[in-house]
């Protein structure tokens, strides 16, 4: 079988250039490009540049492209909706896919019914409604989310985000937010090896130390943290934060904005870790690249909000629920998710040669097609190394495979390629991976 990749010019190339010169010139610095191409086309799992170049997408638009790049089914969804109506509001009247779509939400979550969801249009403006739900139904004001967290660049979200990359030079931020220790195995100096359950020991010591339970709001968790490198919560973790939250009448909000939709090899994470959640925030992978979030939970909570307190223009925007409901279609009948399953099997037994073969390759980890790829310095110290993984994506970028980095340290590859990609092109791309480690 012909490779998938197919590089026509050095990269960049003279067009993309062009293209990413303009950008500089028009476009604030402060808007990050991991990498300097200008995408033309998208098909699957394989991106074809200005110049002509086709990659490996082993980005999948950063976790939003699960069902694959413009799959025909979706296309059409989204075709056939324009052509009936492109733009009417929520705020305004109703609609049959807005209401449709919610109805599927309502029942494919792990959350005992009845539930309510509402739409927005990102990941970070659908967490500001579920704090806000949370607030209004518990009548508290603080919240507790975790190290590595990743919520969003909002003010709110932002004060919910733990890197301090993001928030460089933006504060003052929103108050009453308190950060506690997220269970990360492999860098943890709280225990050693596996788990011990030091850090749940630490978030309540923090409920006497720190702020008093009954002003608890919610606790907010990403089920696998997505920027802070792809750290899967273990699941005997998520039921003593589910028996804290219980016994202090704290909602729990799963954010499963960059897990959710099929990545973990079911549709929602939560799925995996025995316990349900009181709300679920989801985006990303959700509308297959069309600007849609969610937020879905009971009744009684999301009712909680008074009439005007919740909403916006744009939120839940025909074509967006379109495409929403042929990406629940697509995993409907389950293949999809036994993709997301077998790809992380295959990087998994990918990820243990390489451990063995490279000393720089700290910890192969994730949840289901959820990979990612921690760089080390020194395995004894598990320094991490940011600059080998910088060298690994520029290495991937120029022989046909596009990366991106992730982690508190900036030191993983983090692995999201689309679900429909072949075995073939899976295997291809992480043989250019391999290289690029060799390279190191």
């Amino acid at each position: 079988m012909a490779p998938s990749i197919n590089l026509k010019t050095a990269i960049p190339g003279p067009k993309s250039k062009e293209v990413v010169a303009r950008r500089e010139a028009a476009v604030p610095s402060g808007l990050y490009k991991a990498h300097p191409i200008a995408i033309e086309s998208a098909k699957g799992a394989l991106v074809t540049d200005v110049d002509g170049n086709t990659f490996i997408d082993f980005v999948g638009g950063i976790g939003v492209l699960n069902a694959g790049h413009a799959m025909p089914e979706i296309v059409n969804a989204i075709t056939d909706q324009a052509q009936k109506l492109l733009h009417f509001s929520a705020l305004v009247g109703t609609y049959e896919s807005y209401v449709a779509l919610c109805e599927r939400l309502n029942e494919a979550v792990p959350i005992t019914g009845p539930n309510k969801t509402i739409l927005a249009n990102s990941g970070a403006e659908a967490v500001e409604n579920a704090i806000k739900i949370a607030k209004y139904a518990t009548g508290r004001t603080a919240i507790i989310a975790f190290e590595g967290g990743y919520h969003g660049r909002t003010l709110m979200t932002l004060s919910l985000t733990s890197k301090t990359a993001f928030k460089k030079n933006l504060g003052p931020f929103f108050p009453d937010v308190y950060r506690a220790p997220f269970p990360y195995e492999y860098q943890c100096a709280m225990c050693t090896n596996a788990c011990s359950g030091a850090c749940a020991d630490q978030l309540e010591k923090m409920l006497l130390t720190h702020v008093e339970p009954s002003a608890v709001a919610a606790i907010i968790i990403e089920p696998v943290q997505g920027e802070g490198g792809f750290i899967p919560v273990p699941p005997s973790y998520m039921k003593r934060l589910r028996a804290l939250c219980d016994k202090h009448g704290i909602v729990l909000i799963a954010d499963e904005v960059q897990c959710g939709f099929g990545r973990t090899g079911t549709l929602f994470a939560m799925e995996q870790m025995g316990v349900e959640p009181d709300i679920i925030v989801t985006a990303k992978s959700i509308a297959a690249g069309m600007p849609l979030a969610a937020v879905t939970g009971r009744a009684h909570l999301m009712d909680s909000v008074h009439l005007g307190g919740m909403g916006g223009t744009y939120g839940g925007n025909p074509l967006a629920c379109a495409a929403a409901l042929e990406v629940l279609n697509q995993f409907q009948d389950g293949n999809l998710l036994e993709r997301a399953t077998s790809i992380g099997g295959q990087i998994r037994a990918r990820g243990e040669q390489w451990t063995k073969q490279f000393p720089g390759i700290g910890d192969v980890r994730g949840l289901g097609g959820m990979i990612a790829i921690e760089f080390v310095k020194d395995r004894s110290t598990r320094v991490p190394d940011p600059d080998a993984v910088a060298k690994v994506s520029a290495y991937c970028l120029q022989h046909g495979v596009i990366t991106m980095r992730a982690g508190l340290y900036t030191n993983c590859i983090r692995l999201l390629m689309p679900l429909v990609i072949t075995d073939e092109q899976l295997q291809e791309g992480l043989d250019v991976l391999e290289a690029a480690m060799k390279s190191l």
